[in-house]
């Protein structure tokens, strides 16, 4: 019924004040939020974002801070508030936890997770990762408390299947996570509420398969399995971007359908 209701509110914003029906034009979900997670900052979504201008989507790249939970997902729903229109909210590893949160927003009618956290009530990335273990034992706390990956094991646990060169610098400039963001905990999963989509990486090292596997079933998503590192989208952005425009052609087609009853 919620999700029904999703639908029918999707529908209303598309026909815009036509009767009834849908022109093509505006049964196109044309804006993609892109929400990196731990350790990674927002360039690497660079070829993901190119592909989805070049097709015609508008993209917004969110850069969450990573101080705490509630700041990440202070900074995605801004970036939702600034489109024009339907969102296909995107979150890749610790992002996903964030889009759980921000996904809750009106305009996010589609949710999709790379490689990524898609917690329920009162869970966190954290306490995920206690549920089924990660391979990496590498991730450990900095001076000011915050998590990063040990540079030498950085390109083997997290992207083993990028360049060296590119491993190397993203190991170089990885952004530390907060204990509270990695910690905070989910209130209302926008998963239960609206249609998911799931990319889970067979070869990840920082969050178990079996446990993406896991959360996707959960999500009940429309999921797809990549032989890929834990940056998926970097290593695989044709297949990132497919699903990314599959989700918005689903959701936009569920409006449509809706809409010409």
């Amino acid at each position: 019924m919620k999700r029904l209701s999703l639908v029918a509110a999707l529908a209303a914003a598309l026909v815009c004040g036509t009767a009834g029906s849908v022109t093509p034009a505006q049964a196109h979900i044309k804006n993609v939020v892109l929400v990196h997670g731990a350790f990674a900052d927002g360039s690497g979504w660079a070829a993901v974002a190119k592909s989805l201008e070049k097709d015609g989507y508008t993209v917004s790249i969110v850069q969450p801070p990573e101080t705490s939970y509630a700041d990440d997902v202070k900074y995605t729903k801004a970036a939702i508030a600034a489109m024009d229109g339907p969102v296909v909210l995107v979150g890749h590893s610790y992002g996903g936890s964030i889009i759980t949160e921000a996904g809750n927003d009106p305009k996010a009618v589609a949710l999709v997770y790379i490689a990524a956290f898609a917690p329920d009530v009162g869970e966190s990335a954290g306490s995920i990762e206690q549920v089924i273990p990660p391979a990496t034992t590498a991730i450990h706390p900095d001076s000011l408390g915050n998590f990063f990956i040990d540079q030498a094991h950085f390109a083997a646990d997290f992207a083993a299947d990028v360049p060296p060169a590119m491993a190397k610098l993203m190991a170089q400039s990885q952004v530390p996570i907060s204990k509270d963001s990695f910690t905070g905990k989910i209130t209302n999963p926008a998963w239960k509420t609206k249609p998911s989509w799931y990319m889970v990486a067979t070869e990840d090292r920082s969050i178990n398969p079996d446990n993406e596997r896991r959360m996707a079933k959960r999500a009940n998503a429309t999921t797809v399995e990549v032989k890929a590192s834990h940056v998926a989208y970097i290593s695989h952005p044709h297949e990132t971007v497919e699903l990314i425009e599959k989700a918005a052609t689903s959701a936009a087609s569920a409006a449509s359908a809706t809409a010409s009853r």
